[in-house]
């Protein structure tokens, strides 16, 4: 929203007003528990109501069909329950304030505030009920869903989201232009991900049964307006709905579905026929409502967020439709704001900057910062940007001892992995290579050794078992760690409680090793990894998602890579994996992995982490990329051991990170996706 406005693009941004985010991440006991967080409450004065604005979403009912005399269809839609959105806006600013576009967040309330005979009988309670279930819509982000009560929930989040925005952008619509029949010319919907997946079926609802336009006219103004952009290949993220749910919460949208549906089937079965590869790509199959496919019938763009993911789009998860569709596909690497995560973020950095290049231009064009590299052999830069990282590093002691009563070695290298917590993004790879060097300097304390404090941040969701799990275990090696006395002062872990921006502010100026280690083939881009480049962090990861690009910028020279590549993945597991063989032949591995599973010394132990990898197929390849890590981790520090080449190192990566700054992203967006000027 920031780079739309400082390009003086017009846009609005659609989401939910939450009262509570996610969950606030409390450590109790060694383990992540899970207590309200309460975030509105700080932006409360940013939110400005805009009663007159306010739209009405139905849920349940019956659909009574009805033919007119000249033989439309009409839906009588009965016995539904209503709720309220009501938009709560924040203006959004671009740099130098000259174009200001908006973010409406909408409010779910209750059109019956009280049954006031209940409550005038003291049944008090049950007075409030209507407008309990109401409000629950946008009371927490991303509610559990394994089970049928969650599902209904989110699914009910998901319509009320893209209802009240479909009605708002045709309402604004006819304002402007009046006829809704030029739709098509004025409005470009973005699909974040499959969650507005529902506003598709939402457009048909309003232009037929509340604009009277036929199927067709309505299906090519839908494919004229709408674009998706996929987040991610797992599976997960990919969703699909129970179709008796949709039929029962939303059943005028259930018959637009399975109208979609048949046609998109007759639209596949002139390229594919009638086989295995039509029925993979139905809407509805097995009972469920598949989001990704109704994507791919309707929108008239379909993007990755990096090049990589844009080639796995095409040559895998979607290359069914591509084969039929190929001008449809395309990729848009992410962004950051460079003027949040930089200039705000890390304001010593920012001053050396602007000091070098004579100004602050790169904040407008940021791929000024590629003049950096000039000064990467000037002693004096190199020795005050030292200084600034050795100061980001005092900021972040600081936090760690407010937030976790932590304190930390400022004089170690702070090796970085904040993230969301999961088995892909193989933070358990990391705390393998920790538990390495914790055996090393056991049987060699007088060894030469970088001291380094391993620094991570990172939430599970509340149903995800093995996640939790590798937090105990991070949480388990935390404890053994910074209070063994052979690692004092040398080897020490930092996981931050209730990783959120605020500690990201603090944690990536003061990075210096950056861990992407993600298995490649299943990140789809990541911002971290720009953020902390852009930083002056160094990299050491797989080739997945951006870090290809971020390889591309910086060279085997400023960039650490190891693992296999996708395509040495899939050829490995053809010939048959064996993890437990290659745990046996090295005897390193072999003694981490016992080391683990016997546990630290609170007493817990983690042999079903340990088995799941060894004798569980090793889903995520960490048994597989164990040696080329470690390796390229040794390389690495004995590298950056030297601060002249840590602060060339770090100039560098920030001299090239100007590529991965939003207004890029957005610029590609506008220019070949949107047609927006």
């Amino acid at each position: 929203m920031d780079s739309m406005a400082t390009l003086g693009l017009e846009a609005t941004g659609y989401s939910i007003c939450y009262e509570l985010g996610i969950f606030k991440q409390k450590f109790a006991d060694g383990r992540q528990t899970e207590v309200a967080d309460n975030w509105r409450s700080a932006a409360e004065s940013w939110l400005v109501p805009r009663y007159d604005d306010a739209v009405e979403v139905r849920f349940g009912g019956t659909i009574a069909p009805h033919w007119d005399w000249m033989g439309h269809y009409h839906a009588e839609y009965t016995g539904y329950t209503a709720v309220t959105a009501v938009p709560r806006d924040m203006l959004i600013a671009g740099y130098g304030g000259r174009e200001i576009n908006t973010l409406r967040l909408w409010d779910a309330k209750s059109p019956n505030s009280l049954d006031m005979y209940l409550f005038s009988s003291g049944e008090y309670v049950k007075s409030l009920e209507q407008r309990t279930m109401a409000e629950v819509i946008t009371k927490v982000l991303y509610p559990a869903d394994d089970h049928i009560e969650g599902k209904e929930l989110r699914l009910k989040q998901q319509y009320f989201f893209v209802s009240a925005t479909a009605q708002d952008i045709v309402r604004k619509h006819i304002r402007v232009w009046g006829d809704i029949k030029t739709f098509g010319k004025h409005h470009r919907i973005q699909i974040n991900d499959t969650h507005p997946t529902l506003i598709i079926p939402e457009l048909m609802r309003i232009f037929m049964d509340e604009h009277n336009m036929g199927w067709d006219e309505a299906w090519g103004i839908v494919q004229d307006a709408v674009a998706y952009t996929n987040h991610t290949v797992m599976s997960e993220a990919l969703e699909k709905w129970p179709q008796d749910l949709i039929q029962r919460l939303l059943p005028r949208i259930w018959e637009i579905l399975c109208e979609i549906n048949r046609r998109w089937c007759d639209c596949l079965a002139q390229s594919f026929g009638m086989g295995e590869k039509l029925g993979r790509n139905l809407i509805i199959r097995g009972g469920q409502v598949h989001m990704a496919s109704l994507c791919l019938a309707a929108c008239y763009k379909v993007n990755g967020v990096s090049r990589l993911h844009g080639e796995i789009l095409r040559n895998s998860l979607f290359n069914d439709i591509y084969t039929v569709r190929p001008d449809r596909f395309t990729y848009v690497t992410n962004g950051i704001d460079h003027r949040r995560w930089l200039a705000q973020t890390n304001p010593g950095l920012h001053g050396l900057i602007c000091e070098l290049l004579g100004g602050d231009g790169y904040l407008l064009a940021p791929d000024e910062l590629a003049r950096l590299e000039a000064f990467a052999g000037d002693g004096e830069v190199l020795r005050r940007i030292a200084a600034i990282k050795k100061q980001n590093k005092a900021r972040l002691a600081a936090f760690a001892a407010k937030n976790d009563g932590i304190t930390l070695n400022t004089d170690s290298v702070m090796d970085v992995q904040i993230k969301r917590l999961h088995e892909y993004k193989r933070q358990l790879l990391c705390a393998m290579s920790i538990v390495r060097l914790q055996l090393m300097l056991h049987d060699d304390p007088n060894r030469e050794f970088v001291p380094r404090t391993f620094v991570f941040g990172a939430k599970s969701a509340a149903g995800y078992k093995t996640a939790k799990r590798i937090i105990e275990l991070l949480l388990s090696m935390q404890d053994d760690i910074n209070n063994d006395p052979v690692c004092k002062g040398r080897l020490a872990i930092y996981f931050a409680e209730n990783y959120r921006v605020s500690a990201a502010e603090a944690i990536v100026p003061a990075a210096q090793v950056s861990e992407q280690i993600s298995t490649a083939g299943k990140e789809a881009s990541g911002t971290g990894c720009m953020k902390l480049m852009m930083n002056g962090a160094v990299t050491i990861g797989t080739l997945d998602g951006a870090n290809v690009e971020m390889y591309e910028k910086l060279g085997s020279d400023n960039m650490f890579l190891f693992g296999l590549h996708t395509d040495e993945i899939d050829a490995l597991r053809a010939r048959g994996y064996d993890p437990g063989y290659i745990t046996r032949s090295d005897s390193e591995l072999y003694r981490v992995i016992t080391k683990i599973g016997s546990g630290f010394r609170d007493g817990k132990n983690y042999s079903d982490l340990t088995s799941n990898l060894v004798f569980g197929g090793d889903q995520y390849m960490l048994i597989a990329d164990f040696r080329s890590y470690v390796e390229c981790q040794d390389a690495m520090y004995k590298r950056i051991a030297d601060e002249r080449e840590m602060s060339r190192l770090s100039l560098i990566n920030t001299a090239r990170s100007g590529i991965f700054a939003a207004d890029r992203a957005i610029k590609e967006y506008a220019d070949n996706i949107w047609q927006a000027k």
